[in-house]
């Protein structure tokens, strides 16, 4: 009996052992509110580490950003019975933001350094003429084919609501002079505000135009078309496009036209107007307007120069810079081509005017301009542009 019990007990024992020595599973990663997973985000990319960054505040919003790129990956804010909605697109993985011949976009990201296009590559400064690299036919489209979208920056965040993100380019950079240094700030504040801040130093002159580049869906269902949010634009005139999506150097009133977003419009009831020719060539909206909110060579980032509103979840979004022009793009490019077959967050196929761009801004191709409010940085001269996204509901 007493060898019986025994190698019972022994046999007991070495169970108990083998069970405390099994290696445990492993914890699965804690997803963000939006559900992305943080390990998705960790990569080593031209040499340099990527994460994902999370920023909170008292009211529960939420917003995800890589600093691959400077990318606001994703936004959660509630509607109007107090459901958080994800209303930005984008990937759920760096790699395919990183992917940009199969999975082009600039979804998100901190554009650098000069957003929107510059006319045949090139431009002057004090009588010196510069090649830029072009990456959009004759011309050089966000910075160029490396432009800061596909670049890694340092990134500090300093606590819970607010992440900073550098970034040192090189002379000669895409073709543009001067070593420049520059910082982008995301605050995220109590009252459901994504600030941001763009500030550089340049050691040549050179010209920089730095913006956000958000696609919102209010509807916080990107599987659908957007065409049901209403926009506004503070605007009372608008920089017109040649085919290439060029400006031709006149600054047009929006008067009688489908662009008078000076009182909140459907945009179902534009995107398809295509007796308008600036809409037939974009197929949509992809214009910048020149706003009533920058005036004698100043902006004033206390006005809304831009709404947004979704009345299927009452999500509104209003905006507010310091610069002369915002950029309004619907999506004309999603959804088109082999587009339509690349699957975005959680598995998502967008469809054509899905969403809506609104980038602060210089106008485009300003170097080529010397009449616009002007671009140029200096040695010694600081950059500063600022936008506000603010969200509430209505």
């Amino acid at each position: 009996m007493n060898k019986l019990l025994n190698g019972l007990a022994t046999a007991a024992t070495a169970a108990l052992f083998a069970a405390c020595t099994q290696p445990k599973a492993p914890e699965a990663p804690a997803l963000t509110a939006s559900g992305l997973n943080p390990e998705q985000f960790a990569d080593t990319i031209n040499g340099k580490a990527t994460a994902l960054y999370t920023l909170k505040n008292a009211s529960g919003m939420e917003v995800c950003i890589t600093n691959f790129g400077g990318r606001v990956v994703s936004i959660m804010v509630p509607d109007r019975d107090g459901n958080f909605k994800d209303v930005v697109l984008g990937y759920d993985n760096v790699a395919q933001y990183a992917d940009a011949k199969n999975s082009p976009s600039d979804y998100g990201s901190s554009i650098g350094r000069y957003a929107n296009r510059i006319s045949k590559h090139s431009f002057d400064i004090d009588g010196q003429h510069f090649e830029l690299v072009p990456n959009d036919g004759d011309n050089c489209l966000h910075g160029g084919p490396t432009g800061w979208q596909y670049q890694v920056y340092d990134a500090q965040q300093t606590d819970s609501t607010t992440l900073k993100l550098t970034i040192v380019s090189p002379d000669g950079d895409n073709g543009f002079p001067g070593e420049v240094t520059a910082v982008t700030t995301y605050t995220l504040t109590d009252e459901n505000t994504l600030d941001i801040t763009w500030e550089a130093t340049t050691t040549k002159p050179t010209v920089i135009n730095q913006t956000n580049h958000c696609y919102f869906n209010l509807n916080g269902d990107p599987s659908r078309v957007g065409t049901n949010m209403q926009l506004y634009v503070n605007a009372d005139s608008y920089t017109p496009s040649d085919a290439n999506y060029i400006p031709t150097g006149e600054v047009l009133p929006v008067d009688g036209t489908p662009f008078d977003f000076r009182t909140p419009k459907v945009l179902a009831e534009v995107v398809d107007d295509t007796t308008f020719t600036q809409i037939a060539n974009a197929t949509g909206v992809d214009h910048n307007f020149c706003l009533n909110t920058y005036t004698d060579g100043r902006g004033d980032d206390t006005q809304v120069c831009a709404s947004l509103y979704s009345p299927e979840t009452g999500i509104f979004l209003e905006v507010y810079t310091n610069e002369p022009g915002i950029q309004v793009y619907t999506g004309n490019f999603q959804g088109v081509g082999r587009d339509a077959d690349i699957e975005r967050k959680h598995g998502i196929k967008y469809p054509k005017h899905v969403s809506v761009c609104l980038e602060s801004q210089k106008y485009p191709d300003t170097p080529n301009h010397p009449e616009w409010p002007s671009a140029t940085l200096r040695p010694g001269e600081k950059y500063f542009s600022h936008c506000a996204y603010k969200f509430s509901v209505k």
